[in-house]
C-alpha cells in the first residue's frame, strides 16, 4: 500500500479535530464542564486520547476552542441562509439573532463558556476563534461603519453581555428585551433576522424596514 499524501494526511486531521471539537459541544451540552471528562470526548469521537492533547493543550482551551466553532457556524449558517442577501442591516440582524439564539439553545454550554472566558486567560487566540471574529468583523463592515476597529469590539461586548444577560442564574433578562435593544441600538426592524414569537416587548413601537430609531 502506497504512503499516504499530504494533502490526506491534512484532510484526516482537520477531521479527527473536528470530532472532538464536535464531541465536546454534544457533552458539555449535556452533562457540563466538570462531568466531562476528556477520556469521555475521545470515546465520543473516536479518536485517541493523546490526540486531543496533541491538538489542545488543556480542556478550558478545547471548550472555547469548540465553542467558538459552533458559534462560527451557526452564525455563518444564519448570513447564508435563503433567502441570501447583500443588505448589511439584514446580515447585522441575523448575526445578532444567532448569537443571541445560541444562548437560548445551548444554555449550560454558553454558561459554561463566558465562565471561562472571564477567567485569567481570557481569549483563546485559535483558528475557530478567527473565523467567527472574520465574520462578525466583515458584519460590521457591510453593515456600513466608518469605524470598524472601534464598532467590530463594541459589537462582540454587547453581543457577550447579551448572552451573559440571558444566562445570568436567578436573574435572567428576557431574550426578546435584550433583542429588542440591540436591535434599537442600530436602526434595526424587528421584523428582521430571525424575531421571537410574540412580537417586540409591551409599549415598545415597531422599527418597520428602511426606518431608523435614530440618525446614524
Amino acid at each position: 500500500m502506497s504512503p499516504r499524501s499530504p494533502s490526506v494526511n491534512e484532510e484526516l486531521r482537520r477531521r479527527s479535530r473536528e470530532r472532538i471539537l464536535q464531541a465536546t459541544v454534544d457533552l458539555v451540552s449535556t452533562r457540563g464542564y466538570e462531568a466531562t471528562t476528556l477520556g469521555d470526548i475521545a470515546e465520543r469521537a473516536g479518536s485517541a486520547r493523546g490526540l486531543i492533547s496533541y491538538y489542545f493543550p488543556g480542556k478550558r482551551q478545547l471548550l472555547q476552542a469548540a465553542v467558538h466553532r459552533l458559534m462560527h457556524l451557526t452564525l455563518e449558517e444564519a448570513l447564508e441562509r435563503e433567502p441570501r442577501t447583500e443588505d448589511g442591516r439584514e446580515r447585522l440582524a441575523r448575526a445578532i439573532d444567532a448569537i443571541l439564539g445560541l444562548a437560548v439553545s445551548r444554555p449550560t454550554l454558553m454558561r459554561t463558556h463566558m465562565a471561562g472566558i472571564l477567567q485569567a486567560e481570557g481569549f483563546v487566540q485559535c483558528q475557530e476563534q478567527q473565523r467567527l471574529a472574520y465574520l462578525l468583523r466583515d458584519t460590521v463592515v457591510r453593515y456600513g461603519s466608518e469605524d470598524v476597529d472601534t464598532d467590530y469590539p463594541l459589537l462582540r461586548a454587547l453581543l457577550m453581555g447579551a448572552v451573559v444577560a440571558v444566562l445570568l442564574p436567578g436573574a435572567p433578562m428576557p431574550m426578546a428585551r435584550l433583542r429588542w435593544e440591540l436591535f434599537q441600538r442600530y436602526g434595526l426592524g424587528w421584523e428582521q433576522g430571525a424575531p421571537p414569537d410574540g412580537g417586540p416587548p409591551d409599549s415598545t413601537p415597531v422599527v418597520r424596514l428602511g426606518q431608523s430609531s435614530k440618525s446614524k
